[in-house]
């Protein structure tokens, strides 16, 4: 049995959405009771749209933004409880790595500053400790010792998230966020980073949740999958359990819309209809407005996320025991 790494119980990020007078009226869900588990040595991709809440997740799961509600448990211990002191301790085992490898590192500093400062702000290692540590992870990340004294604008794209990821690395994580670290990148840079980042954690037995919206990608690198629709999980299953038989309607459009490379296949093209719904909605389904399949049920009920599978869950009254 594997062991429970990560369990994010009802999470909740509202924003408060606000008039002209700077009277609260109403909040913007961007995350809006997401729950999931994410097991010891596993990667959980997060797939969804532009807006969908994914980020969100990753960013309040760090406590870079702070939950509105929920439970954020790390290795039995809810960080959502903890104090910002206490938060700052706890991310020594909890790093992320950002999707624009430029805006995330220091233009004024050399990449050996950069590295070695999660090792100062947690206080591991001496001065000499911390150079060879430096040199040691950019040689692992695919990069050479020299490097370490030279800006992050002498390098390439790829190059840089390559730094972002040792900067990750540098205090021995358990868990990795990755925020869409190769969005950014060029399609044939890609397939370079996701290749070094599942030796990394072949290597030192890292835990991954990635967030991106490239479905390719995400099967590439997924042992599970979270689909997430204005604030929602709506389906979660295993990665090839998900590509073959998606049960969402929403899911089933995505991957409808992803380009097979052979000519000669055809495949039923879903159309999604509509705009995508406000996230101020309370009632009925998120999705209700844009699907195929709505009933009256979806527009005055909201689902829940059952298992209908062993393994699947998916957020539908299609699925419905009820």
């Amino acid at each position: 049995m594997q062991n429970v790494l990560l369990k994010v119980n009802n999470l909740k990020k509202y924003f408060p959405k606000r008039t002209t007078s700077f009277k609260k009226i109403s909040h913007v869900k961007a995350v809006d009771d997401v729950s999931f588990e994410v097991f010891e040595g596993e990667t959980l991709g997060i797939v969804g749209e532009s807006g969908c809440g994914k980020s969100t997740t990753g960013r309040t799961i760090m406590r870079l933004l702070e939950p509105t509600s929920g439970s954020i448990e790390f290795n039995g211990e809810d960080l959502s409880r903890l104090s910002k002191k206490g938060m700052r301790q706890k991310r020594r085992d909890i790093q992320m790595v950002f999707q624009d490898p430029y805006a995330s590192l220091n233009p004024r500093h050399t990449v050996q500053k950069i590295l070695e400062e999660p090792l100062i702000v947690h206080g591991i290692g001496n001065s000499q400790e911390r150079k060879e540590k430096v040199a040691e992870y950019l040689e692992i990340v695919g990069l050479d010792s020299y490097h370490g004294k030279r800006y992050p604008h002498q390098f390439s794209g790829g190059q840089r998230q390559r730094v972002g990821i040792a900067r990750a690395l540098m205090t021995n994580p358990k868990l990795i966020i990755a925020d869409e670290p190769v969005s950014a990148l060029d399609v044939s840079i890609q397939a370079q980073v996701l290749n070094l980042m599942q030796r990394l954690q072949e290597d030192l037995k890292l835990t991954y949740i990635f967030i991106a919206h490239d479905l390719g990608v995400v099967r590439h690198i997924s042992d599970r999958v979270a689909v997430m629709y204005l604030g929602s999980v709506v389906e979660l299953a295993e990665s090839e359990s998900l590509y073959a038989e998606p049960l969402h309607p929403y899911t089933q459009a995505l991957l409808s819309a992803v380009p097979i490379p052979d000519p000669t296949f055809e495949r039923e093209k879903m159309i999604i209809a509509g705009d995508i719904a406000s996230s101020v909605t309370d009632t009925g389904c998120k999705f209700q407005a844009r699907c195929p399949y709505a009933t009256i049920t979806c527009k005055m009920k909201i689902p829940d996320l059952v298992e209908v599978k062993p393994g699947h869950s998916v957020a539908c009254h299609l699925y419905s025991t009820d």
